[in-house]
This record gives C-alpha cells, structure tokens and sequence, in this order.
C-alpha cells in the first residue's frame, strides 16, 4: 500500500535519491566504485541479512523492517549500502529513499549505495524497509535464493549503527497474496496483487508508528562482497545503473463508465468518485500513451469492497484470435489485461500502489460494494523508467510524420529500458540478446549513456553456460537458449567497440565470444555448411514456425551460414585489434571459407538470389539481406540483388525485427533513398493509434517491442547519414540519404561532443551541407560517390 511512497512522490522525496551526491558519482568500474569504503571489499561486513520469524525459505511474501536509533546532530552524510531477497524499498523517517536492488543473479547480486542525510534529524531517527519475495509467482527476470532477507551496511563505522541484525525489528505482513489473471500469449512478468487492507500494518514506515509488537530480526548470515571470501550466501556487486527515472502524472480521460457518475475532470483533475452500498460498477481510463510506473488509487470507506485495477495495452476486437485493431476505439472492444485487487477496510485516505511496476494504456478500475459506499478519492501514477536522456536531433519539416515515427520509437524504446533491457514490459521483461543489440544502438545513437549496454554485454557472459553458449535472455530463472542470440550478443560488442571504444573492458569478454564461436564450430560439416542446430534458433517473426529460419533435416540452412559468417568477421576484428592476432586469423579464414561456397550451395540463377536452402524452392529476404551484410555479395550486384528481394512478392520479407538488418543493407549497398518506401509498417502503426511500436504487423501480442525502433538509429545513420568509421567513434563518416527531402538537419550525440549536420538540396543533385564536428574528430563526407575530407569545427560545402 505504502502510502508514504505515493503520497510524497509529486514533493521533493523521490528525487532525493536521484539526487544524493553518491549515487550521482557512481560508475561501474569492474566490481568496484569509488565512494564505497575499501575495507567492505575483504572479509565479511559487519551487516547480517535479516529475516522476519516464521517466514520459511521458497514462500511468497512481504515483510517490514525497521530500525530506530539516535544520532547527536544532523550529519552532513550518512552513507549506506543495500538489498534485499527479492525486493525492497526503503525509507528514513517515512521519506521513500531508495528502491532495488537492481537486477542481477546469486553470484552478482546488486547493492544500490544511498546517502541519508538528507532524511536525518538530531536525535531520534527511524529507517524502515519493505521487503518481498514472489516465490514461484514473481517475474522471470527475478532470480532470487528463495529466502526473503533484507541487507543495510553503514559504509563507514559512524554509520554501523543502522547495519541489520537482530536489533532490527520485523513483521510480516499477511495482507497480500498472489493474483494472477491470463492474459493473450507467452506472458512472464509474474503474479499482481491483492491486498486485504483491514491486514496492512498502515503507517509501519512513519517515526509515530508503534512497532512494539514487532519481533526481532532473525540475522541469517554476514554479508560478503563478490570474491571477497570463502562465501556462500549473496555475492554483493555495486549496482551497475542509476535509480529510475519518476514522474507523478495525471491520467487524462475516462473512455466508459457504468452505475457511477463520474465528476468535473476527473481523473484529469482530483474529484471523488462514489459507489452507493451494494452495487457494481466500472470506468475505464485512458492514459492516451502506453507507459510504465505505478497507479495511485486514493479511497476511503466501502469497508468490505472489493477494487480491481486492471491493466491493458489495447483493447480487443476480436479475443479468441488476438484481433486489437484501432488503440484509439473502444466501442464494442474487449478488456483483456491482468489486475491487482484491493479489499477496502472502511477506513478513510488509504491508498494502493502494487509493490512493482505496470504496463498500461487503458487503466480499468472496477468496484463491487457491500454495506457500505465507497469513495474513490483520487487516481494518478508515477512513471518509471531507466532516466535515459536523449540528446539526438531531427529535422525535417516537409514531413512531419516523420518526427512521429521517431517520438514513438523513443517512447518505446524508454519503455523497454529499466534496470536492463526488456524485450517487451507488459508481458516478459526480459532481456534477450537478440534485442538487446538493437536497443543498445538506439541508446548509443540517441544518448551519452552507456550504461545499460555495459550492463547487457556484461549479463551475456554471466549467461554462458559450460556448454559454451548464452542463454537467450538473462537475468532469467528459466533458462532458454537461442544460439542465433549468442552470435548477435557477439556483435553488440562490436557495435560497443566502433560506437563507445571500450577495448579494455571488451578484452575481458574475448574469452566468451571465443567460447560461443567454438560451439558452433563443432556444428561445421566437410562441406563447411553447419549441421543443423540444435535449440531455439530464432529469426524473426515471418511466417516460419516459431520464426525460425528454413531448414532442412540435417540443417542445410543459409540464414545459420551467414549468421556464422558475420559474427565470425566481427569476432575476427576484434581479435585483431585487442585480442589474439592467430584468433583474428582463423576467424577471418573460416568466414572466407564458408562465404565462398554460399553461392555454388545456395545461388538460384533464374530468380537471381540466394535460396534458403539447397533444394532451392524458398527465397527470403532475410537471408540475401545477410549475404550482401557478409560480403558475398558486392557492388553493383549487392545494389542489383537487394532490389530484386524487395521487388519479388514471393520472397519471404523481413518483419519488424530483422529489417533492422534490412535498412542496414540498404546502407551498405548505397541505396539509403530504400529506406522511406519501407516506413510503411511504421506508418500503419500510427493509422492503427499504436503509441509504442508492436512486436510485428498486425496481430500483435505485444504493442511495445523496442526492437521494432530501428528509425531511432537509421534517420541518424542512413537520412542523416552520420556513421561511425573507426573504433571509438574515432572518425566519422557522413553520407546522407535524403530521397524526396530537400531540407533536413540534425545530430548525435558523439564521446567528444556532438555531430550536428544541416542540409539543402537543390533538387537538381546538388547539395549545400553544413557539418560540425567535435575536438579531435574527422572523416569523409561522401555524396553521389564523390568523397570530401572532414576536420574538427564546422565546414560549410557546396557539393553535386
């Protein structure tokens, strides 16, 4: 319920820890980050992890934490150190401070490090957490020891005097249990809510609050940082990203309501809504966009009622085949969503938040009363996301829906960043890898931020199994393996590479991307065509049962040749700059190997592509798309071939994910001008209302799938033509593609500053652009395949 946490969020309470001078300064830096006293990285801490009595390991629940001590005069910093088992949120004298821990695995569990002074008195002080473990019933992307327990460790020894142990009070509060409603498809982001308010220990986090039937802590175990001893509990890592990024935001509208009168503005503006004694009723909201946070349900009385908030992305035409249609309508639709529920205890100015965040657009509230009416005081939401600051430029005003295009692709893309990536955040919230690299391009072309990207490449490696392989996702309970998603995780650290620099850190991975191409390789036949692959080898949602790629019985398979190939060429670079020049070696022998027998295996000279497979009786974009990305097609007969199999109705065609590769091709074949005929699947999207990008065409499971983003990065690479030409972004190369456009400008953020490019076409060939270039930086402007040297500062040309 933790009315602190939402009655405070619009004041100055969530932005303390946001602000708090350590949190502000910290980096990931290995295991290490400088504002943590060194002593804490040997030996065991002085802090135990805690548990309430009589909560056995392996069971869903919540318990409460507090601690009271007194301090002689307000400290100017009182830093400290924490975590739960799974979750917590914390608070210091009933102000919420920090929530976490991030997510992360056993053998790197997260500690978010948080100042508290600012929250601090002289004299008596009170620090209060709530902690839950959804057992079996919590997201997928939670793995957890089973055993709730609660961690603070003072940095210093003048803040000991908060650490957890058997000082600490605790509770357990039986007010909530699961609550699970099916939704539309694979779904894992767990269990919702519900609560039984005449339950809920109202006020446990407040000083006043009387505590003195808590029972003391149960202290489990000494805490430990990773590596730091001979240790089996919680392997404590510095959280590697910032606290989410918080907004208290109004609701706009209600769409529907039934036996309820519903008053002035509301919810756009605060007015209590009633529902007589023994009665039903329901509205519908509407946010207008889809985000992510947390409702905040206001009431009072109606002592028995039972309040669902139900959550949903669209409404449905058409259930029983997943048919959605216009976002925007909802006359004669369907409510499909999952709900957390509230048992109402009478008492007036309660208030619900569910402990973790949700997905909506369409927010459902439904009322039934018993003796007693009910008032529904008010109804908000705090957002929540990864703080994500996009710091990319656009412009081109002949074609406003362009702009369109690319503010959804940020929604959705902000929507499916939170403490890692997300493939979607209404139905898994998890991070695939296969995603995860397009993400991290939207990130590196659009923000300074290179957090969340060091955060996937890093949760790859924690992913690799013995078997030498990632799963596909991760952090993951259940494990899964796409093997096509380890060889792109392979090439997201070449992106970090040419993008970012990072060969030091990268270094460290080259043992793991060795590992991954030597799994493969005990896959390659005589012929040197992989066998077939075992798992789930994922292409892309095209029609192919469960989007795999065509295959024949024993593999025969162009799409896993090539994939091979590319993640070869960029292993193979890396290996030559930072790594082992004899890998570098191999590698590239083998991708040379394997390219030249592509076209006796898989060439069909009478449609003039690639097949699919050696039968030669299917043709798919994706895999001549990935020919022409690998080199074995070049030229004029790449630009030739990625006409034809955007020509040939009977080709396979690529779908949301994979024409990010599509555009790609475009790119490297110079056919940039490609890249506006196929904004259509975009463009449709927004005549359907979609406000966040789908996870392919209609139907969609999900409407909010951040690998369909990809213009976020090509109006910046490909319209705007500014691209990355060395490691490090070291220099750069511009080669705008404008098609039809006769005055566009923009820019992107660049490690040493900013790339800003401004330009006017003629009409008749020529071209005016203006360039501006960081410190240190310089490249080649190319246009109409005549090529002009950049330097650092501003140019200002006339070219034809």
């Amino acid at each position: 319920m933790f009315p602190a946490f939402l009655l405070k969020a619009a004041c100055c309470c969530l932005p303390l820890v946001c602000a708090c001078p350590v949190r502000a300064q910290i980096r990931l830096e290995g295991y290490r980050q400088s504002k943590i006293d060194p002593r804490l990285f040997s030996g065991r801490w002085s802090a135990w992890w805690i548990s309430a009595p009589g909560v056995e390991d392996g069971t869903y629940g919540v318990c409460h934490f507090r601690k009271e001590f007194r301090l002689p005069e307000a400290p100017r910093r009182f830093v400290v150190h924490v975590s739960a088992d799974s979750r917590y949120r914390l608070y210091v004298n009933g102000i919420p401070v920090s929530t976490g821990p991030a997510c992360g695995d056993v053998l790197n569990w997260n500690f978010e490090t948080v100042d508290l002074a600012p929250c601090l008195t002289a004299g008596r002080n009170v620090v209060a957490a709530v902690v839950w473990n959804f057992a079996d019933k919590r997201p997928l992307a939670q793995i957890s020891f089973g055993k709730t327990a609660f961690l603070l460790q003072g940095d210093t020894p003048r803040e000991e005097v908060v650490n957890t142990d058997a000082s600490w009070s605790a509770l357990r509060n039986d007010a909530y249990s699961p609550n699970e409603r099916p939704v539309f498809g694979y779904y894992a982001a767990g269990a919702c809510e519900r609560v039984v308010a005449a339950e809920y220990p109202w006020g446990w986090e407040r000083p006043d609050y009387d505590a003195s039937h808590w029972r003391p802590a149960v202290a489990r175990i000494a805490a430990a940082m990773k590596g730091a001893a001979d240790y089996p509990g919680w392997q404590l890592v510095p959280s590697p990203v910032p606290p989410m990024e918080t907004d208290t935001v109004r609701i706009p509208c209600v769409r529907q309501f039934e036996n309820v009168l519903i008053p002035g503005r509301f919810p756009a503006e605060r007015a209590p809504v009633t529902v007589p004694a023994r009665a039903e009723a329901e509205m519908l909201l509407d946010n207008r966009v889809l985000t992510t946070g947390y409702p905040l349900l206001h009431y009072s009385g109606g002592c028995g009622a039972e309040i669902s908030l139900g959550y949903a992305e669209a409404l449905y035409e058409d259930p029983v085949r997943g048919i959605k249609g216009n976002r925007d309508r909802t006359e004669g639709k369907h409510f499909v969503g999952y709900e957390d529920v509230i048992v109402a205890d009478g008492a007036s100015g309660r208030m619900f938040s569910p402990l973790w965040w949700r997905t909506w657009r369409y927010l459902r509230i439904r009322v039934r009363t018993s003796d007693e009416p009910l008032t529904i005081d008010d109804i908000r939401a705090v957002t929540s996301m990864y703080p994500l600051r996009r710091e990319s430029e656009f412009r081109a005003e002949e074609d406003p829906v362009l702009h369109e295009i690319l503010e959804t692709g940020w929604r959705t893309a902000r929507l499916c960043a939170h403490e890692s990536y997300m493939d979607c955040p209404y139905y898994e919230q998890l991070q695939y890898f296969g995603d995860a690299r397009i993400q991290a391009m939207i990130t590196m072309f659009n923000t300074r931020d290179d957090r969340l990207v060091r955060c996937a490449l890093e949760q790859g490696r924690r992913s690799l199994v013995p078997d030498g392989i990632t799963m596909s996702r991760y952090p993951s309970s259940l494990h899964q393996f796409i093997p096509s998603f380890s060889l792109w995780w392979i090439v997201m650290g070449h992106d970090y590479w040419m993008y970012r620099g990072g060969e030091e850190y990268l270094r460290t991975l080259l043992p793991a991307w060795r590992s991954i191409l030597s799994w493969f390789e005990q896959y390659l036949r005589p012929d040197l065509s992989l066998g077939r692959i075992p798992y789930w080898f994922f292409a892309d949602w095209s029609g192919t049962p469960l989007g795999e790629p065509r295959r024949e019985e024993e593999g025969d398979s162009a799409f896993q040749d090539l994939l091979y190939v590319y993640a070869l060429r960029a292993a193979s670079r890396m290996e030559a700059a930072f790594g082992s020049p004899a890998a570098a070696e191999k590698y590239s022998g083998l991708a040379d190997a394997i390219s030249d027998t592509m076209r006796p295996k898989y060439w069909d000279a009478r449609k003039g592509m690639f097949a699919d497979t050696f039968s030669r009786s299917d043709f798919s974009q994706h895999v001549n798309v990935l020919a022409i990305l690998c080199g074995v097609v070049e030229g004029e007969e790449a630009s030739a071939l990625l006409h034809r199999i955007t020509d040939d109705r009977t080709v396979m065609p690529c779908s949301a994910f994979f024409r990010y590769y599509l555009q790609q091709a475009m790119k490297l074949t110079g056919n940039g001008a490609m890249l506006f005929d196929g904004l259509r699947i975009w463009r449709d999207q927004l005549a359907l209302g979609l406000t966040t990008w789908a996870e392919q065409p209609e139907p969609s499971r999900s409407d909010c799938h951040a690998w369909s983003a990809s213009p976020n990065i090509e109006f910046y690479r490909i319209i705007l033509g500014i691209d990355s030409d060395a490691p490090g972004f070291r220099r750069v190369r511009i080669e705008p593609s404008l098609g039809d456009l006769r005055r566009v400008s923009g820019a992107v953020p660049h490690p040493a500053g900013k790339i800003g490019v401004d330009y006017e076409a003629d009409g008749r060939g020529g071209l005016r652009a203006r360039i501006d270039l960081p410190e240190g930086v310089a490249g080649t402007f190319v246009w109409r395949g005549k090529e002009y040297s950049l330097k650092e500062g501003r140019r200002v040309m006339t070219v034809r």
